[in-house]
């Protein structure tokens, strides 16, 4: 049906409207569905209460660390830490190129307390969440995976939420329990093979727990998931080789409390010591969260 005229008066409506469908989740530019009007159905579920500790966190024995160059680049490495007796990190097997936002990083809402001295992350602007967040679920399109993580095998039904103004913001739902309106203006559905002509990124991947509070406009759908090349970065997730993916999944053990942190170099020089983060290179090259990259050079080079 035609749409209807449009007074003066509802421009500027209109145009905040179009701002908003503009607005991205987690997946690379350029692949985004249609986009329709903010959901309007009713949530009568209690607020979202998160609560996932102090941070430094003395019960974390496993952390995931990405290292980019700085807030604007769309790459760095990833690597693993255990701590051992005696409470020092020690890295786990060699660390591997991660693709990030597509305009870099931003200070993110998770377990760390609030930065300044940084970009912030907001719905829509392409950077991958900074600081120590929480993982979540596991996901994926197969129905089980190896990995002691809780994982969840993801349906036609299943999307996440990326609508400003949503109840549902931030969330994963299934459209059998929550309704089809709860979706509508999502871009994320979770079985993008079957939504996105056979895209394989959501195939394995984890949630990482930022802004687990829902906060409206703070950023939504940010996952550790597969790439879709070596140098194709996202909307602000976090993308890997799919190796890398079974083996950082085989490896996480929720018993550990582990956590996932990611920070340009300078930033993660800056809160090392007052974070209780492993020091770069861990004693090994191939296994520091550098990975040998210095500032400012692209990460695959």
């Amino acid at each position: 049906m035609p749409a209807p005229h449009a007074s003066p008066r509802a421009l500027p409506v209109l145009l905040l409207l179009a701002v908003v469908a503009l607005l991205a989740g987690c997946t690379s530019l350029g692949d985004r569905g249609p986009m329709r009007s903010t959901p309007s159905h009713d949530d009568t579920r209690p607020p979202r209460v998160v609560d996932h500790g102090p941070w430094p966190n003395p019960a974390t024995r496993q952390l995931v660390v990405v290292l980019t160059p700085n807030w604007d680049a769309p790459q760095g490495r990833l690597a693993r830490f255990e701590r051992d007796a005696g409470g020092a990190w020690r890295p786990v097997g060699a660390s591997f190129p991660v693709m990030v936002g597509r305009s870099g990083s931003a200070w993110g809402l998770g377990v760390h307390a609030a930065q300044s001295d940084g970009p912030q992350k907001a719905e829509g602007d392409g950077r991958a969440p900074a600081g120590v967040f929480a993982i979540g679920s596991a996901f994926g399109y197969a129905e089980s995976a190896a990995t002691r993580l809780t994982y969840a095998p993801m349906q036609h039904e299943h999307w996440c939420i990326d609508v400003p103004g949503s109840p549902d913001y931030n969330r994963i739902v299934d459209t059998r329990e929550v309704g089809a309106t709860a979706i509508e203006g999502s871009t994320e559905p979770m079985r993008r093979d079957l939504h996105k002509d056979g895209d394989q990124r959501y195939r394995l991947g984890f949630v990482i727990e930022h802004n687990a509070a829902g906060v409206d406009r703070a950023g939504s759908c940010i996952f550790a998931h597969l790439w879709k090349g070596p140098d194709v970065p996202t909307a602000g997730c976090t993308a890997m080789a799919d190796g890398d993916m079974s083996t950082l999944l085989g490896w996480l053990d929720p018993a550990a409390t582990p956590r996932f942190v990611l920070l340009p170099v300078q930033a993660y020089a800056r809160m090392q010591a007052t974070w209780d983060l492993p020091a770069p290179g861990g004693g090994n090259p191939n296994a520091g969260p550098a990975g040998g990259t210095p500032a400012g050079r692209d990460a695959h080079e």
